[in-house]
């Protein structure tokens, strides 16, 4: 049976945020509110997790599960060929709607899906989200939704999908919004934009002037 709990009051914060760290460990699902929409997250470090987070979604392989982190400096063990540009785009946008792909450490034991030796890596900019990941480490997190339908704005519509499929059910209340983060493919000599969502080329440009535009 599935627990919720309501971030917006205290107590209830404080045991929800206890409990889903719990219930990861435990290699267990959860859902949690980010700066985007609700995600469903689980031990990035654990296959048989992530292969039950692409199931309860009805995803497949070769849509890769983006890993979530609650501090940058986490990046020093996830990450290699981390260009200096990269970490600008950290330093301006972080925590934020800005998700890198980059090369991740070949020593890294791990099963995300098909994803050639990379990883799509975020610092949310949500309280609880960076709370939970500083408390357990990181999480692989996709949108908290069934595969072709619309990614939630709210817990209801997160458990409304997904049910008993996930253990605990963290509600942050409404999430500001369905703009997806910017993609931007860190992995060459040159930052490649691949999905404008929050931030835009533009925008971006103001900190890594010759980022390409993925055609």
């Amino acid at each position: 049976m599935a627990r919720r709990y309501d971030c917006n009051d205290a107590t209830d914060r404080k045991t929800g945020l206890r409990e889903a760290a719990a219930a990861v460990r435990r290699g267990e699902l959860v859902v949690l509110p980010t700066d985007t929409v609700y995600g469903i997250g689980a031990d990035a470090f654990s296959a048989e997790a992530v292969g039950d987070l692409l199931e309860a979604k009805g995803r497949g392989r070769n849509m890769p599960t983006p890993v979530l982190i609650g501090s940058p400096n986490t990046l020093h063990g996830l990450v290699t060929d981390f260009s200096e540009q990269a970490w600008e785009l950290v330093d301006a946008f972080w925590p934020g709607a800005l998700t890198l792909v980059a090369r991740h450490q070949p020593s890294l034991q791990w099963d995300l899906g098909e994803t050639r030796g990379t990883v799509a890596v975020r610092m949310p900019l949500h309280p609880v989200a960076i709370e939970l990941l500083t408390e357990f480490g990181p999480m692989a997190v996709s949108s908290a939704n069934l595969t072709g339908h619309p990614a939630p704005e709210d817990c209801d519509a997160a458990q409304e999908m997904l049910g008993d499929s996930v253990s605990v059910y963290l509600d942050g209340g409404p999430t500001p919004g369905i703009v997806p983060s910017s993609i931007v493919d860190v992995t060459g000599k040159v930052p490649v934009l691949l999905r404008a969502g929050a931030l835009d080329a533009e925008e971006l440009r103001k900190v890594v002037p010759d980022l390409e535009v993925a055609s």
